[in-house]
């Protein structure tokens, strides 16, 4: 299965960077439009925490949308959940890892996000995109999303 991994130090101990992650995620969060969760956009992003717990968006209609379930949840260094955006068939689902490792003051933060080779080349996630380019694009999401992750941490300290 392929995968796309990002990773970015930020100024924090793993438990503040999960924290903020997870706690802070509608803060941080920065829609793409080349990659919406549902064709109404991306809403506002919340964790319900915990194994079993689920990541969703709220969106303007009041509506929410699940965008999967956790299947790990160890604060201050682990973070998994599946991920579906809305125009997914009930089958396809992507999944989401994220590590926080401590490098002496800092915290590295790792998203591996795997699965994209199941999501057909035509589908509209995909954009038409060959896999290696998707990927490519993918993960300048992820590294966007992780510098945002990263400013919110540094205003937390300001």
């Amino acid at each position: 299965m392929s995968a796309v991994i990002v990773s970015l130090r930020v100024k924090a101990t793993p438990q503040e960077a999960f924290d903020v992650f997870t706690q802070e995620i509608a803060a941080w969060w920065k829609p793409n439009g080349l990659f919406q969760i549902t064709p109404r956009g991306d809403g506002v992003l919340r964790f319900e925490p915990g194994e079993d717990g689920k990541l969703l968006t709220d969106l303007p209609s009041g509506k929410s949308f699940e965008i999967g379930r956790i299947t790990a949840w160890a604060p201050g260094e682990r973070l998994a959940f599946t991920w579906r955006q809305g125009t997914f068939a009930t089958d396809q689902t992507t999944y989401v890892e994220v590590r926080f490792e401590a490098l002496g003051d800092e915290t590295r933060v790792t998203v591996e996000h795997r699965g994209w080779d199941r999501i057909p080349q035509e589908h509209l996630a995909r954009h038409g995109f060959p896999l290696g380019v998707f990927q490519i694009r993918q993960a300048e999401h992820w590294r966007a999303l992780l510098g945002a992750l990263g400013a919110q941490i540094d205003e937390r300290r300001i």
